[in-house]
């Protein structure tokens, strides 16, 4: 039987975390949910964080793709996106202390513990605070579902893709960016 902790914003913050913890924290509608990725987590993680940055480094401008970071969305949710990409000019410094801000694009990668979140609450979330755009990985479909804002003024997710492992990994925020879906997929 799973146990729910609730709380808000600011009790998480404050949980001693140590350093031999194997697990993510997350705080999503106030519900603590703690995950360990597996390792098929974490091969389409590095594909995507190598290809992001190969990216970013080709050309001045192109903003900065990093690694998990804290972001704070309201009272009741705390995220741990898996990677995310910040415009030029928006990513926090190298000292900054979190809670980092929203990024420009958010992507989660499915974990079994965390999928029902993801492609939920998580989703809802992002969209509520303006996110411009979301990747769902789904390791287990084999795609990507990619959930984005038409423009800068629309209020909503109105775009949303299903690409399959035929198909590209490609966003207008990204001009020149092309990933395979098939390359984040071992064979």
């Amino acid at each position: 039987m799973q146990t729910v902790q609730r709380m808000t914003a600011e009790e998480f913050m404050a949980l001693p975390v140590g350093p031999d913890d194997p697990g993510i924290y997350e705080l999503v509608e106030g519900e603590l949910v703690v995950h360990s990725p597996s390792g098929l987590h974490g091969d389409i993680q590095q594909t995507l964080l190598v290809a992001l940055t190969n990216w970013t480094r080709a050309a001045a401008g192109r903003g900065k793709a990093a690694w998990p970071r804290d972001t704070r969305l309201g009272e009741l949710n705390f995220f741990i996106p898996d990677l995310l990409w910040y415009r030029e000019g928006r990513a926090p410094g190298p000292k900054d202390p979190p809670p980092y801000p929203l990024p420009d694009i958010a992507i989660e990668v499915r974990s079994p513990s965390t999928w029902r979140f993801d492609i939920g609450a998580k989703k809802a979330a992002y969209e509520r605070n303006g996110l411009p755009e979301l990747w769902l990985v789904d390791s287990v479909a084999y795609e990507v579902l990619v959930f984005r804002r038409s423009g800068p003024t629309a209020t909503s997710f109105d775009v949303a893709l299903e690409l399959g492992v035929g198909d590209a990994l490609e966003s207008a925020l990204l001009p020149g960016f092309s990933l395979p879906v098939a390359d984040l997929y071992p064979e």
